[in-house]
């Protein structure tokens, strides 16, 4: 196809990038651990590890792992926040040819058993904190091992075990729990030490990540990331990133701030993996919710690069102290997972002096698909113009390309795009074209420069600071509750997360209380996906065979 828009890319940037050199995202990575080794690589809670430490720490998970007779291409999950300990698990799983399963520390009993199950996880890696969740259900799963990480792991023998009995005993944010037969991350490390990896065949074709996005019907799938993906990914947003980074000197070591969750494909790419390419230091920020200590963290750093999603730069920019401080050296800040609203970015370029670059990208794309130039001559309000080696087209209902300028559902084709959905080669089929595009369930329109803007979107799904909400999910889960005769999800305009949840409910108990139903999705649903607006209604409006219409509910909230 024409891709005409690259007239409109800033100089420098490629049309094309050319990964053929690796054959592995190991390689890629490897790369990075021995050309920075001296360099700090992730600090957390003021503690780091150095590239040569990550690849020492990685190797030694990696060993421990082949040594349980674990075969090639088996699942194996990580359930932890931002801690050191995730980059050396992820780098040790993939570095021991397996799949990593991203799973969200959040997830409740019933979220976290479904995602174990469908990936066929062998083995976890879990913060303590998150333990009591696994207990519930591991006995319904196929895990076989279990590695118990603590806080204070790597952060040195007296911080570590302050900081452990601070989360153990005085915040009370470690429920008891039993899990035999596991090992702590620890004697993972130590009783590695005497083994040694062996070395792994790769294709590009291996899955490197199994990574979850809701599903239509109510479940959540595994969008199949294989090495070539998420390696041409890294390269792609590197190549994009350079006239941003290429004014600098070679000796100066990039800092990012990481607060967005690594689980997350947008955090796991542009910090984790492109970060490492890059060799900068990651700043992980374990709870971002956290305001005054996340700025208080970030005031030890003079910060490079900055990736958030827009309730995020929200969320620091009213904070007064935020504005205090140094921001000579942000050379880089990038919005995405959500659209950025532009109050947001108008301040934070008053604050930093830095422009958003704002991206676009889904689970499925590894993630990013298009992005504002970073030369400043993006379309404000657009998702900005295809990465290099990257095809966006706009597709009518019958798969055909649309005028320009005419609204149609966005499809990608890319080196970045999935394999399609673990074990579910239906629902692969409804999302990807003959000829190779994805169709994101996004309603967008091309200019004659190339950019697109979003206008609609044709799934019901509701984005809630930057995460995937599927109604279907949610009304399964309510719908169970004794009470309830019939509900209905959707999504509302929301001035802190973009969207928010809201249940329509036909009562089946009269008794029934808004405080029922909020109690009930505590135990049942991740905070995200928790209803923040309850209404109760006599019926819900339907279709002439009874299926209930969102679009209806959502209307009628717009007209008023």
């Amino acid at each position: 196809m024409d891709k005409f828009w690259l007239k409109s890319y800033p100089q420098g940037v490629p049309a094309e990038v050319d990964f053929s050199k690796y054959h592995s995202l190991a390689q890629l990575m490897e790369e990075s651990l021995k050309k920075f080794a001296s360099r700090p690589a992730f600090v957390c809670m003021d503690k780091s590890i150095t590239y040569a430490e990550l690849d020492a720490m990685s190797l030694k998970i990696a060993a421990w792992l082949q040594s349980k007779g674990i075969k090639k291409g088996a699942r194996i999950a990580i359930m932890m926040p931002n801690i050191l300990q995730y980059p050396v698990v992820m780098l040790g799983v993939i570095r021991a040819g397996y799949t990593v399963v991203n799973v969200n520390p959040l997830y409740t009993p019933r979220e976290l058993e479904h995602q174990l199950k469908d990936s066929g996880a062998e083995a976890i890696f879990i913060l303590e904190n998150f333990a009591t969740t696994l207990e519930q259900v591991i006995a319904h799963t196929p895990v076989k091992h279990v590695v118990v990480a603590c806080m204070g792991d790597l952060l040195g023998t007296v911080k570590g075990t302050i900081v452990n009995l601070v989360v153990r005993h005085v915040k009370k944010m470690v429920p008891a729990f039993s899990l035999p037969g596991s090992i702590s991350f620890n004697s993972v490390l130590s009783s590695a030490a005497r083994l040694s990896q062996n070395p792994v065949e790769f294709s590009m074709d291996d899955l490197a990540f199994l990574q979850y996005t809701g599903g239509t019907t109510g479940v959540s799938k595994g969008a199949m990331l294989t090495q070539r993906n998420i390696v041409a990914n890294v390269i792609q947003a590197d190549a994009w990133f350079q006239p941003a980074l290429s004014k600098q000197p070679d000796s100066h070591q990039l800092t990012m701030v990481c607060a967005l969750p690594l689980y997350h494909i947008f955090a796991l790419t542009v910090c984790g993996l492109v970060g490492m390419r890059l060799g900068a230091l990651n700043i992980l920020i374990p709870n971002p919710r956290d305001m005054p200590g996340f700025i208080k963290e970030l005031g030890k750093y003079k910060v490079d690069m900055f990736p958030a999603v827009n309730t995020l730069y929200n969320g620091l920019m009213n904070n007064s102290e935020f504005a205090k401080l140094d921001f000579s050296n942000l050379k880089l800040s990038m919005g995405g997972g959500m659209a950025m609203q532009k109050a947001v970015t108008e301040r934070w370029k008053k604050i930093t002096g830095s422009t958003i670059c704002e991206g676009y990208g889904l689970s499925e794309t590894s993630p990013i698909a298009s992005a504002h130039p970073l030369d400043g001559t993006g379309v404000a309000g657009s998702i900005g113009l295809p990465l290099p080696s990257t095809e966006l087209k706009i597709l009518d209902d019958n798969g055909d390309e649309v005028p320009l300028g005419q609204p149609g559902e966005i499809g990608i084709r890319g080196p970045q795009v999935m394999a399609g959905y673990w074990n579910n080669p239906a629902e692969t089929a409804k999302v990807m074209t003959a000829d190779g595009f994805f169709k994101t369930g996004d309603i967008g329109v091309m200019d004659e420069t190339g950019c697109t803007k979003i206008v609609d979107r044709k799934k019901d799904m509701i984005l809630v600071s930057g995460f995937n909400v599927y109604p279907n999910e949610i009304e399964g889960v309510v719908a169970m509750h004794p009470g309830v005769l019939e509900v209905a999800c959707v999504g509302v305009p929301d001035e802190h997360s973009g969207e928010a949840v809201k249940l329509y409910i036909v009562k089946k108990d009269p008794a029934l209380t808004v405080q029922d139903i909020l109690e009930y999705c505590k135990h049942e649903l991740t905070g995200y996906k928790k209803p923040r607006h309850i209404e109760f209604r006599t019926e819900l409006p339907k279709t002439n065979v009874g299926k209930i219409l969102r679009r209806e509910l959502r209307d009628e909230k717009k007209a008023a």
